[in-house]
Protein backbone atom coordinates (compact mmCIF):
# COMPACT_ATOMS: atom_id res chain seq x y z
CA UNK A 1 0.00 0.00 0.00
CA UNK A 2 2.80 2.46 0.77
CA UNK A 3 4.32 1.78 -2.51
CA UNK A 4 1.11 2.62 -4.60
CA UNK A 5 0.69 5.73 -2.45
CA UNK A 6 4.60 6.87 -3.55
CA UNK A 7 3.50 6.21 -6.56
CA UNK A 8 0.10 7.96 -6.81
CA UNK A 9 1.91 10.99 -4.94
CA UNK A 10 4.73 11.07 -7.32
CA UNK A 11 2.11 11.05 -10.24
CA UNK A 12 0.08 13.56 -9.06
CA UNK A 13 3.18 16.56 -8.42
CA UNK A 14 4.05 15.12 -12.27
CA UNK A 15 1.53 16.23 -13.83
CA UNK A 16 0.98 19.65 -12.03
CA UNK A 17 4.26 20.31 -13.28
CA UNK A 18 3.31 19.03 -16.50
CA UNK A 19 0.11 21.12 -16.72
CA UNK A 20 0.64 24.45 -14.69
CA UNK A 21 -0.05 27.46 -17.32
CA UNK A 22 1.82 29.84 -18.42
CA UNK A 23 2.20 32.31 -16.03
CA UNK A 24 2.76 36.41 -16.27
CA UNK A 25 6.26 35.49 -14.46
CA UNK A 26 7.36 33.18 -16.93
CA UNK A 27 10.94 33.94 -18.33
CA UNK A 28 11.26 36.63 -20.91
CA UNK A 29 8.44 38.24 -19.01
CA UNK A 30 9.02 42.03 -17.50
CA UNK A 31 5.90 41.03 -14.90
CA UNK A 32 7.03 40.76 -11.51
CA UNK A 33 4.19 40.67 -9.70
CA UNK A 34 3.88 38.85 -6.60
CA UNK A 35 2.42 35.33 -6.93
CA UNK A 36 0.20 33.95 -4.49
CA UNK A 37 1.06 30.63 -5.81
CA UNK A 38 3.24 28.46 -3.66
CA UNK A 39 5.14 26.70 -6.67
CA UNK A 40 5.93 29.83 -8.59
CA UNK A 41 7.50 31.40 -5.33
CA UNK A 42 10.74 31.17 -3.90
CA UNK A 43 11.38 29.78 -0.88
CA UNK A 44 12.39 33.15 0.42
CA UNK A 45 9.58 34.82 -0.80
CA UNK A 46 7.22 32.06 1.23
CA UNK A 47 9.33 32.49 4.25
CA UNK A 48 8.47 36.28 4.21
CA UNK A 49 5.03 35.98 2.87
CA UNK A 50 4.29 33.70 6.07
CA UNK A 51 6.21 36.61 8.32
CA UNK A 52 3.66 39.07 6.84
CA UNK A 53 0.67 36.89 7.92
CA UNK A 54 0.30 34.69 4.85
CA UNK A 55 -0.83 32.13 6.88
CA UNK A 56 -3.44 30.07 5.12
CA UNK A 57 -2.67 27.33 2.59
CA UNK A 58 -5.27 26.66 0.29
CA UNK A 59 -5.01 23.09 -1.01
CA UNK A 60 -7.54 22.38 -4.07
CA UNK A 61 -7.75 19.58 -5.92
CA UNK A 62 -8.43 19.43 -9.82
CA UNK A 63 -9.13 16.10 -12.27
CA UNK A 64 -8.24 14.66 -15.24
CA UNK A 65 -11.67 13.03 -17.16
CA UNK A 66 -13.44 12.96 -20.37
CA UNK A 67 -15.28 16.57 -20.69
CA UNK A 68 -16.98 15.71 -23.86
CA UNK A 69 -15.33 16.13 -27.60
CA UNK A 70 -14.97 19.75 -26.60
CA UNK A 71 -13.20 20.37 -23.74
CA UNK A 72 -9.64 19.22 -22.38
CA UNK A 73 -9.75 16.58 -20.52
CA UNK A 74 -7.69 18.25 -17.52
CA UNK A 75 -10.92 21.14 -17.90
CA UNK A 76 -10.99 20.26 -13.22
CA UNK A 77 -7.14 21.04 -13.13
CA UNK A 78 -7.26 24.31 -15.20
CA UNK A 79 -10.70 25.87 -13.37
CA UNK A 80 -9.11 25.16 -10.63
CA UNK A 81 -6.42 26.83 -11.04
CA UNK A 82 -7.70 30.17 -11.89
CA UNK A 83 -9.90 29.45 -9.24
CA UNK A 84 -7.80 29.02 -6.28
CA UNK A 85 -5.67 31.91 -7.30
CA UNK A 86 -7.92 34.21 -7.49
CA UNK A 87 -9.50 32.90 -3.71
CA UNK A 88 -5.84 33.59 -2.34
CA UNK A 89 -5.87 37.49 -3.89
CA UNK A 90 -9.06 38.05 -2.34
CA UNK A 91 -8.62 36.51 0.71
CA UNK A 92 -5.00 38.43 0.82
CA UNK A 93 -4.18 36.10 3.63
CA UNK A 94 -3.38 33.28 1.83
CA UNK A 95 -1.48 31.37 -0.83
CA UNK A 96 -2.75 28.55 -3.19
CA UNK A 97 -0.98 25.59 -2.68
CA UNK A 98 0.29 23.10 -5.88
CA UNK A 99 -3.72 22.02 -7.50
CA UNK A 100 -3.56 18.30 -6.31
CA UNK A 101 -4.40 17.20 -10.58
CA UNK A 102 -6.01 13.84 -9.75
CA UNK A 103 -9.23 12.84 -8.03
CA UNK A 104 -11.31 10.10 -7.31
CA UNK A 105 -12.70 8.30 -10.70
CA UNK A 106 -12.16 6.03 -13.18
CA UNK A 107 -10.69 5.59 -16.32
CA UNK A 108 -12.71 4.06 -19.23
CA UNK A 109 -11.76 2.73 -22.67
CA UNK A 110 -14.87 3.53 -24.44
CA UNK A 111 -13.86 7.90 -23.36
CA UNK A 112 -10.15 7.45 -22.96
CA UNK A 113 -10.00 10.99 -21.25
CA UNK A 114 -10.10 10.07 -17.37
CA UNK A 115 -7.58 9.39 -15.13
CA UNK A 116 -8.88 8.85 -10.94
CA UNK A 117 -7.50 7.70 -7.32
CA UNK A 118 -9.32 6.24 -5.06
CA UNK A 119 -11.20 7.60 -2.15
CA UNK A 120 -8.82 6.01 0.33
CA UNK A 121 -5.90 7.31 -1.60
CA UNK A 122 -7.35 10.45 -1.99
CA UNK A 123 -7.23 10.44 1.43
CA UNK A 124 -3.87 10.07 2.05
CA UNK A 125 -2.58 12.14 -0.32
CA UNK A 126 -4.64 15.27 1.22
CA UNK A 127 -3.72 14.27 4.92
CA UNK A 128 -0.15 14.10 3.63
CA UNK A 129 -0.55 17.65 1.64
CA UNK A 130 -2.00 19.32 5.08
CA UNK A 131 0.98 18.19 7.13
CA UNK A 132 3.30 19.48 4.61
CA UNK A 133 1.84 22.55 4.86
CA UNK A 134 2.14 22.71 8.83
CA UNK A 135 5.73 21.65 8.75
CA UNK A 136 5.76 24.59 6.67
CA UNK A 137 4.75 27.03 8.56
CA UNK A 138 1.11 27.69 7.70
CA UNK A 139 -1.62 27.99 10.46
CA UNK A 140 -4.84 27.32 8.39
CA UNK A 141 -5.29 25.18 6.07
CA UNK A 142 -8.58 24.78 3.74
CA UNK A 143 -9.40 22.17 1.76
CA UNK A 144 -11.49 22.06 -1.68
CA UNK A 145 -12.31 20.35 -4.78
CA UNK A 146 -13.25 21.29 -8.40
CA UNK A 147 -14.40 17.57 -8.71
CA UNK A 148 -17.62 16.03 -7.19
CA UNK A 149 -15.03 12.89 -6.45
CA UNK A 150 -14.81 12.18 -2.58
CA UNK A 151 -17.19 15.32 -1.42
CA UNK A 152 -20.30 12.27 -1.01
CA UNK A 153 -22.34 12.53 1.51
CA UNK A 154 -21.18 11.00 5.24
CA UNK A 155 -18.19 8.68 5.12
CA UNK A 156 -17.92 9.56 1.59
CA UNK A 157 -16.59 12.83 1.93
CA UNK A 158 -13.08 12.58 2.05
CA UNK A 159 -12.73 16.46 2.52
CA UNK A 160 -14.25 16.58 5.75
CA UNK A 161 -12.90 13.66 6.88
CA UNK A 162 -9.41 14.51 6.77
CA UNK A 163 -9.91 18.69 7.76
CA UNK A 164 -12.35 17.51 10.92
CA UNK A 165 -9.98 14.56 11.66
CA UNK A 166 -6.52 16.97 11.27
CA UNK A 167 -8.14 19.56 12.84
CA UNK A 168 -8.84 17.70 15.89
CA UNK A 169 -5.48 16.39 16.14
CA UNK A 170 -3.65 19.93 15.93
CA UNK A 171 -6.16 23.29 16.90
CA UNK A 172 -4.83 22.64 20.72
CA UNK A 173 -1.75 23.90 18.95
CA UNK A 174 -3.53 27.18 17.43
CA UNK A 175 -3.32 25.41 13.79
CA UNK A 176 -6.72 24.57 12.23
CA UNK A 177 -7.65 22.75 9.17
CA UNK A 178 -11.06 23.30 7.52
CA UNK A 179 -12.96 22.18 4.57
CA UNK A 180 -14.56 24.50 2.09
CA UNK A 181 -17.53 22.61 0.57
CA UNK A 182 -19.18 26.23 -0.65
CA UNK A 183 -16.80 26.16 -3.76
CA UNK A 184 -18.42 23.28 -5.75
CA UNK A 185 -22.16 22.10 -5.47
CA UNK A 186 -23.22 25.19 -3.64
CA UNK A 187 -21.85 27.44 -6.02
CA UNK A 188 -22.90 25.56 -8.80
CA UNK A 189 -26.21 25.13 -8.06
CA UNK A 190 -26.47 28.92 -7.99
CA UNK A 191 -25.26 29.21 -11.39
CA UNK A 192 -27.52 26.58 -12.67
CA UNK A 193 -30.50 28.67 -11.23
CA UNK A 194 -29.15 31.64 -12.94
CA UNK A 195 -29.07 29.77 -15.85
CA UNK A 196 -32.52 28.26 -15.93
CA UNK A 197 -34.06 31.60 -14.86
CA UNK A 198 -32.63 33.01 -18.32
CA UNK A 199 -33.81 29.88 -20.56
CA UNK A 200 -30.61 28.23 -20.68
CA UNK A 201 -30.82 24.33 -21.04
CA UNK A 202 -29.69 22.40 -17.79
CA UNK A 203 -26.36 20.42 -17.44
CA UNK A 204 -24.49 18.54 -15.49
CA UNK A 205 -20.88 17.54 -16.91
CA UNK A 206 -19.34 18.55 -19.54
CA UNK A 207 -22.76 21.12 -20.53
CA UNK A 208 -22.65 24.58 -20.08
CA UNK A 209 -21.08 25.69 -16.92
CA UNK A 210 -17.66 24.07 -17.12
CA UNK A 211 -17.18 24.64 -21.06
CA UNK A 212 -18.37 28.59 -20.27
CA UNK A 213 -15.85 28.76 -17.77
CA UNK A 214 -13.39 27.21 -19.52
CA UNK A 215 -13.46 29.49 -22.32
CA UNK A 216 -13.27 32.89 -19.83
CA UNK A 217 -10.13 30.78 -18.55
CA UNK A 218 -8.64 29.93 -22.24
CA UNK A 219 -6.71 32.90 -23.58
CA UNK A 220 -4.51 31.04 -26.14
CA UNK A 221 -7.41 28.59 -27.20
CA UNK A 222 -6.16 25.46 -26.16
CA UNK A 223 -9.01 24.47 -23.35
CA UNK A 224 -11.49 24.27 -25.80
CA UNK A 225 -12.16 23.23 -29.69
CA UNK A 226 -14.61 26.20 -29.82
CA UNK A 227 -15.35 24.53 -33.61
CA UNK A 228 -17.15 21.83 -32.04
CA UNK A 229 -19.13 23.60 -29.96
CA UNK A 230 -21.96 23.85 -32.42
CA UNK A 231 -22.31 20.30 -31.87
CA UNK A 232 -21.50 19.74 -28.58
CA UNK A 233 -24.75 17.71 -27.09
CA UNK A 234 -25.72 15.23 -25.26
CA UNK A 235 -27.78 13.30 -22.79
CA UNK A 236 -30.12 15.61 -21.94
CA UNK A 237 -31.21 16.93 -18.40
CA UNK A 238 -34.63 16.68 -17.42
CA UNK A 239 -36.62 19.02 -14.97
CA UNK A 240 -35.58 17.14 -11.83
CA UNK A 241 -32.10 17.75 -12.60
CA UNK A 242 -31.29 14.27 -13.36
CA UNK A 243 -29.85 12.64 -16.57
CA UNK A 244 -33.02 11.50 -19.06
CA UNK A 245 -31.24 9.45 -21.85
CA UNK A 246 -33.79 9.29 -24.90
CA UNK A 247 -33.62 7.58 -28.54
CA UNK A 248 -30.45 9.16 -30.82
CA UNK A 249 -29.42 11.21 -27.93
CA UNK A 250 -25.54 11.08 -28.26
CA UNK A 251 -23.15 9.15 -26.12
CA UNK A 252 -20.51 11.86 -26.72
CA UNK A 253 -19.59 12.39 -22.60
CA UNK A 254 -21.72 15.18 -22.48
CA UNK A 255 -24.75 15.91 -20.00
CA UNK A 256 -26.72 18.09 -21.02
CA UNK A 257 -25.91 20.88 -23.94
CA UNK A 258 -23.27 23.31 -24.11
CA UNK A 259 -23.96 24.81 -27.49
CA UNK A 260 -24.61 28.18 -26.07
CA UNK A 261 -21.40 28.46 -23.67
CA UNK A 262 -19.69 31.44 -23.53
CA UNK A 263 -16.96 33.22 -21.90
CA UNK A 264 -19.26 35.90 -20.75
CA UNK A 265 -20.99 32.85 -18.69
CA UNK A 266 -18.18 31.65 -17.96
CA UNK A 267 -17.06 34.80 -15.74
CA UNK A 268 -20.28 34.31 -14.11
CA UNK A 269 -19.85 31.03 -12.91
CA UNK A 270 -15.55 31.85 -12.51
CA UNK A 271 -16.53 34.71 -9.90
CA UNK A 272 -19.55 33.33 -7.99
CA UNK A 273 -17.25 30.12 -7.27
CA UNK A 274 -14.31 32.71 -6.12
CA UNK A 275 -17.03 34.77 -4.52
CA UNK A 276 -18.91 31.44 -2.34
CA UNK A 277 -15.40 30.03 -0.89
CA UNK A 278 -14.08 33.80 -0.28
CA UNK A 279 -17.47 34.27 2.28
CA UNK A 280 -17.42 30.46 3.26
CA UNK A 281 -13.37 30.86 4.16
CA UNK A 282 -13.96 34.36 6.20
CA UNK A 283 -16.68 32.69 8.56
CA UNK A 284 -13.23 30.44 9.33
CA UNK A 285 -10.71 32.82 9.59
CA UNK A 286 -12.15 36.30 10.30
CA UNK A 287 -9.79 38.70 8.17
CA UNK A 288 -8.26 41.27 9.67
CA UNK A 289 -9.53 44.29 10.39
Amino acid sequence: MRNLFVASLALALFATAALTPRSSCAAGSTSRAQPVEFELMTWPEVRDALAAGKTTALIYTGGVEQRGPQNANGGHNLMARGIVRAIALRLGNAIAMPVLPVSPNNASAEMPGTIGLTNELLEQVLERLVEQSIVTGFKNVVVMGDHGGGQGDGDANVYRKVATRLNDKYSATGIHVFYCDQVYMPANTAFDKILGEQGYPRSLHGGMVDTSMMMYLDHDGTYVRKELLPTAVGIPVGPDGRPQPAPGAQKNGIIGDARRSSAELGKRAFDIKVDYAVKQIETFIPPKG
